[in-house]
């Protein structure tokens, strides 16, 4: 799992017990610093899915991601003062470890273009042509994972047959 800096803490969260930290950090992020319409950026896909939230040494929400039931990872925000320090990357190891534990074979997101170098270090290849979600460019992203993944996989979780000396 990625390092956190000292004081952060990951806990799984659910919309219902942590909304108010949720909205706090995907308000932040994506409503003010991104400037993406208000009605975009809630859904009924938050009460179904699983959410992870970072928080600081005072309990404050700095980051948050959200996993549904397809396997798709979405939301994911960390405040601009966090980004850089290994919470966005704690983050999404904690969503990919909790789609491992529901059995999925693979996880997939819509990616930031600005992000891909990000997602392709944690593991994720994008795939087909650009396309705009929100106003904001996006290609999606599929990572395989699982216990056969493992076995047959290179590092990248892609490779089946690894190149042999």
């Amino acid at each position: 799992m990625a390092a956190l800096p000292p004081g952060i803490t990951l806990r799984d969260a659910s919309w219902e017990r942590d909304r108010a930290g949720l909205e706090r950090v995907r308000r932040a992020v994506f409503i003010e610093e991104q400037r993406i319409v208000e009605r975009e950026e809630w859904d009924d896909a938050d009460a179904l899915s699983r959410h992870v939230l970072a928080l600081d040494a005072n309990r404050d929400a700095v980051g948050t991601g959200r996993l549904d039931p397809t396997g798709k990872i979405g939301r994911v925000a960390v405040l601009p003062q966090y980004r850089g320090t290994g919470v966005g990357a704690a983050i999404m190891d904690q969503l990919v470890g909790l789609a491992e534990a529901l059995g999925l074979q693979e996880v997939h997101l819509n990616a930031q273009v600005d992000a891909l170098g990000f997602y392709e270090r944690l593991g994720f290849r994008a795939e087909g042509p650009e396309f705009d979600e929100v106003g904001i460019p996006h290609r999606r992203m599929r990572r395989r994972i699982g216990k056969a993944d493992e076995q047959r996989a290179g590092r990248d979780g892609y490779t089946e047959h690894p190149v042999e000396p």
